[in-house]
């Protein structure tokens, strides 16, 4: 086995552009809990699952690993306020954050460039992080463009 620097790890990744979301649901007392995520992969196209994963002891961990349904958010490029929003961690991320209710009283933000809502299919052990496997109930597009994660920081798309 060879021993990987986790810094180098970390720079490596970064060199991978993903697109910014942000990922809501309910904790066990029914209060909306949501993140910014950039780990939103699609798994699938029939049945329709995408997945994405959260660190262990990041804030809401616990609400996400006990969750039946989760929301997911993709960001557009003029949302890096809401993203940073939600990257920190605060008591109620939504005092003022404008949602409405979805499948399973599922928090939504009402402005996003793609909105998946999901049900849990899977939790998955994924070292320090938790993988949860989503199956897609219902789904929002609206063209825009995507906010992007570089290196470190957000990105717009050059073309």
């Amino acid at each position: 086995m060879t021993d990987i620097d986790s810094d180098t790890l970390r720079k490596s990744l970064g060199a991978f552009a993903t697109g910014v979301t942000v990922v809501t649901a309910r904790d066990p007392a029914g209060n909306a809990v949501g993140m910014t995520v950039n780990s939103f992969t699609a798994v699938s196209l029939e049945p329709p699952l995408v997945l994405w994963s959260v660190a262990r002891g990041v804030g809401p961990v616990d609400a996400f690993s006990t969750a039946s349904h989760y929301a997911v958010h993709v960001l557009h490029a003029d949302q890096e306020a809401l993203a940073d929003h939600f990257a920190r961690d605060r008591d109620d991320k939504f005092a003022d954050i404008p949602f409405t209710n979805g499948i399973a009283g599922l928090p939504l933000l009402d402005d996003f460039t793609a909105r998946f809502q999901c049900r849990v299919e899977q939790r998955l052990d994924g070292g320090d992080h938790v993988m949860l496997l989503g199956r897609v109930l219902a789904l929002d597009h609206r063209p825009g463009e995507p906010l992007i994660f570089h290196a470190g920081g957000y990105r717009r798309l050059s073309i």
